[in-house]
């Protein structure tokens, strides 16, 4: 037997009607992109890397040419002519900004442990629906993204508990984002509640559920917190110009400030840039590329879990 197709009769004027079971007719923009759109984005993306990655270029390669390089070139260098490290080697070389590269990893490491420990404990609370002033806490968390103190009275605070001229003035005052924590409460709540609670029947506390639970299934968006702290604290300069008077405290980016501005230089650097043995430009942009290398490195390593970690931590819950 022959199969009767459900084919549409024509019209009069001959036109074949849509048949009942055809799909619908899909928005533009989920249509396949044909060969102009293609060569359209290639060539979007071509010039958005160009626009990144060509002034990252020009600043590495100024860093590594000699003096007499950039000064051929009249300021910065687009084509190396040879490689020298001896701008590298002066601000590594023992002094200031050896010490404050030191002052910055320190800070970085301490304070995202710290600010992540906190935000964990504190995210994973607000999660647990019955845990004591779980509203009230949340609430007040809520209204510090929207009313702040101000930069006086948290001068005054943090002058009053003694901590200016330390470097806990530069971790405890930015030590916990709110966003961060919503971030990561919206993370823990999307965790399966019969999983916690099989956990419970076997015994386990708050601390072993979250310590054995949580914490591994949530490595994603963990790496991402964690980048973003690491990265507010790498970059952070302006706690250290309100709090700390002595130079030989600042981190990096208050020295690179000093450095490119030509506010203060290093003795050994001055006395180099003096005789003509080195460049001042070379010298910025060499502090620029030591300021930006850590976040370079670390960014590929954690991109992988940049979309499972922000999207999941802040759609669900």
């Amino acid at each position: 037997m022959t199969a009767v197709l459900d084919t549409p009769p024509d019209d009069a004027h001959g036109v074949r009607k849509p048949s009942r079971w055809a799909a619908p007719p899909r928005p533009v923009w989920e249509e396949p992109p044909n060969k102009a759109g293609l060569a359209g984005k290639g060539i979007a993306l071509t010039l958005a890397c160009l626009a990144i990655l060509f002034p990252l270029w020009i600043v590495i390669v100024t860093s590594l040419q000699s003096k007499k390089t950039i000064d051929e070139a009249g300021g910065l260098v687009v084509i190396p002519q040879g490689i020298t490290f001896i701008a590298y080697q002066e601000l590594l070389s023992g002094g200031q900004v050896q010490k404050a590269t030191l002052v910055s990893i320190g800070v970085t490491v301490v304070g995202t442990l710290f600010s992540m420990t906190v935000s964990v404990l504190c995210a994973y609370g607000l999660s647990r629906s019955g845990s004591l002033g779980h509203r009230g806490i949340l609430m007040t968390l809520l209204a510090t993204m929207f009313f702040g103190a101000g930069l006086i009275p948290t001068y005054l605070l943090v002058q009053a508990l003694g901590l200016t001229d330390t470097y806990l003035a530069l971790i405890l005052p930015s030590a916990v984002s709110v966003f961060n924590i919503l971030v990561l409460r919206a993370f823990f709540m999307n965790i399966s509640q019969e999983l916690i609670d099989s956990a419970r029947i076997d015994g386990a506390g708050d601390w072993r559920i979250l310590w054995k639970i949580v914490l591994p299934l949530s490595r994603a968006v963990l790496a991402v917190i964690g980048l973003f702290y690491a990265v507010g604290y790498w970059s952070a300069w302006f706690n250290a110009s309100i709090y700390l008077t002595d130079q030989e405290m600042m981190p990096l980016q208050n020295v690179m400030i000093q450095l490119v501005q030509m506010q203060q230089r290093p003795v050994g650097l001055q006395a180099q840039i003096n005789t003509g043995q080195l460049s001042p430009l070379a010298i910025q942009m060499a502090v620029m590329v030591l300021a930006l290398l850590p976040v370079a490195v670390l960014s590929p390593f954690v991109q992988k879990h940049f979309k499972k970690g922000m999207l999941t931590g802040a759609v669900k819950g």
